[in-house]
C-alpha cells in the first residue's frame, strides 16, 4: 500500500475497540437513564464542586459528542488538501483518535457516577486524564507530516514543511514537560492544580508558535537575502 494513501476502511477496521468503546458508553446511557435524577451534574469548578445542571437526557451529550468528534477525525482527511500525507503518520493519528475516544468516555463515566451519587474526586481524575493526554501526544507530534487539520498550525508552518517539522519536535518535548507538570499539580489538586496546568499549556503552546515565525523567517532570510 501506497505510504501517503489514506485509507478509511483500514483506519475503521484499526479502530472497532474504540467504536465499541463509543457503542457501549450510549448503550450505558440508555441502562441507566431511567435510575437518573431529574437533573443531573454536568460541570465542575475548580475546586472539584458541582456548579452547574442538566435534565437527566444531558446524560447522551458526552457519548454523542465522542461519536460525533471520532467520526470527524476519520472524515477530515478526506477533504484536506495534504490527504497524502496521513498515511505517514497513520499510526501517530490512530492513537490520538484512541486518545480523544478514551478521554471522553472517561468523563462521561465521571458524569454517569456522579449522576448515580457515588463520590467522585472529579479534580483528580480530569486533571491526571488530561495530563496523560499532553504527555501521549507530545510523544507523537514529531510524526505528524504537514496537513491543515492536525498539529500546531501557524502560517510558518503550513508554508514551509520543514518549519513544520521542527517546530512540532520542539512542541512535542513541550506538551511532554506540560503534562508531567500537570500531572503532578493533578495529585496537589484545587486551584494550583488548575494554574499549574493552565499555565503550562500556554507555554507549550506559545513557545512553538513563536519559534515557527523565527525559523520560517531566518530560513527565507538566507534564501532571500536580497
Amino acid at each position: 500500500m501506497n505510504e501517503g494513501h489514506y485509507d478509511l476502511k483500514q483506519a475503521l477496521k484499526s479502530d472497532i475497540w474504540l467504536i465499541v468503546i463509543i457503542a457501549a458508553a450510549l448503550l450505558s446511557a440508555i441502562a441507566v437513564y431511567g435510575r437518573l435524577p431529574d437533573k443531573i451534574p454536568m460541570h465542575w469548578n475548580i475546586s472539584g464542586e458541582i456548579d452547574s445542571y442538566g435534565g437527566k437526557g444531558s446524560i447522551f451529550l458526552l457519548p454523542l459528542m465522542n461519536a460525533g468528534i471520532y467520526t470527524l477525525m476519520l472524515v477530515t482527511p478526506l477533504i484536506d488538501p495534504r490527504r497524502n500525507n496521513y498515511g505517514k503518520f497513520k499510526g501517530a493519528y490512530r492513537v490520538m483518535r484512541a486518545v480523544f475516544v478514551i478521554l471522553f468516555t472517561i468523563i462521561y463515566g465521571v458524569v454517569m457516577l456522579a449522576s448515580l451519587g457515588y463520590k467522585v474526586k472529579v479534580d483528580f481524575i480530569i486533571t491526571f486524564s488530561i495530563s496523560l493526554m499532553f504527555i501521549v501526544f507530545g510523544n507523537y507530534m514529531g510524526k505528524i507530516r504537514h496537513n491543515y487539520f492536525v498539529g500546531i498550525k501557524t502560517p510558518w508552518t503550513l508554508a514551509d514543511e520543514d518549519v513544520w517539522l521542527k517546530t512540532h519536535r520542539l512542541g512535542g518535548r513541550l506538551f511532554v514537560l506540560a503534562g508531567i507538570l500537570s500531572m503532578i499539580g493533578s495529585f496537589i489538586g484545587g486551584t494550583p492544580a488548575f494554574i499549574l496546568m493552565m499555565i503550562s499549556v500556554a507555554v507549550a503552546a506559545l513557545i512553538p508558535t513563536i519559534y515557527s515565525y523565527i525559523i520560517y523567517n531566518r530560513s527565507h532570510k538566507t534564501q532571500n537575502p536580497g
